[in-house]
């Protein structure tokens, strides 16, 4: 979910994997992290905590969120780690992914499914043990989309990947609901369907910036196979639908003034945003000029500031 600096090198060039003898320890265990996807991971846990305080309308249990947190981090680690073994193949004519640590062989195949595996087992007992089963469930269920519906079926074959596989990153929002409640709500159904409507307007505009990347490899990103065009009306549009969703909440009684206040402010600014790329894409506008990165980086504000929000909104109501 960002981009992250590379060494300069010819584009689809893989670098030289190292030898097993010079992979020192300290260096292998910052791999195995990486292979989680911490910066991911951090996004999606700042939408599930908040859910937790909504839910409980008030200051959840402390040891619930740090149980909820960590079995968070360990299937959604899982399943990026298990994205990294499948897609290592295209990862190495990327540049944006040519660090990783399978491509840099900091990492074995190998030991990287295990990995990605065990990380899967062990986050689904834990919340199945120390949150509730339900949760569990729905752990289990984010970890099988994003490997198998998202990276191994959508992914390669059609540019509304992103579209139905970020359905894998909107089930936090149920978890952290079901983590407090051991049910669902029709709250937890509006947050997940914003995370929804989110998730296509929040990465295109990177895909816009790498789209070079992904064609390169044969990845049909909608910027791949679309004009810019095309992909900023495809922004508005759910953006359009994100904001009012947004405003749901109030109407069906799970939130008051506050929440509402942000989700029009930040609702409102990104729709600016949102518009101004589309001018800029109409104009025939490439390269800098094009400024695509702006929507990206306030996309990350905004869901932070909205949830951070939904957390503070019960104790001013």
């Amino acid at each position: 979910m960002c981009v992250t600096a590379v060494e300069s090198r010819p584009a689809g060039v893989a670098l030289t994997s190292s030898p097993r003898g010079h992979r020192p320890f300290g260096a292998r265990v910052k791999a195995f992290v990486a292979l989680t996807k911490p910066r991911i991971i951090e996004l999606l846990l700042i939408t599930t905590i908040p859910v937790m305080f909504l839910a409980e309308q008030g200051v959840p249990d402390f040891r619930l969120v740090l149980a909820t947190c960590i079995g968070g981090y360990l299937s959604a680690g899982g399943a990026n780690a298990l994205n990294m073994y499948i897609d290592r193949d295209i990862d190495a004519l990327m540049d944006r992914t040519s660090q990783r640590p399978l491509v840099t062989g900091m990492v074995s195949p190998r030991e990287c499914l295990v990995f990605g595996i065990t990380l899967g087992v062990v986050s689904t007992l834990w919340f199945g043990l120390l949150v509730n089963w339900l949760s569990a469930a729905l752990s289990l269920g984010a970890l099988l989309f994003y490997v198998i519906v998202y990276t191994m079926i959508l992914k390669r074959r059609t540019a509304q990947n992103i579209v139905w596989g970020g359905i894998a990153g909107c089930l936090p929002v149920l978890i952290g609901w079901s983590a407090v409640t051991n049910s669902m709500s029709w709250a937890a159904v509006v947050l997940f369907m914003v995370i929804f409507f989110w998730t296509p307007p929040h990465y295109w505009p990177l895909s816009m910036k790498v789209k070079e990347d992904y064609a390169r490899v044969g990845v049909p990103m909608l910027p791949v196979i679309a004009s810019n065009k095309v992909v900023a009306r495809q922004i508005v549009v759910y953006s359009w639908v994100m904001v009012g969703v947004s405003l749901l909440l109030q109407p069906l009684g799970y939130t008051g003034w506050f929440y509402t206040a942000v989700a029009l402010a930040t609702g409102g600014w990104w729709l600016w945003e949102a518009h101004a790329l589309q001018a800029r894409a109409k104009t025939g506008a490439t390269g800098a000029k094009l400024k695509e990165m702006r929507l990206f980086h306030w996309s990350i504000t905004y869901v932070s500031l909205l949830f951070v929000a939904v957390a503070v909104d019960p104790f001013l109501r």
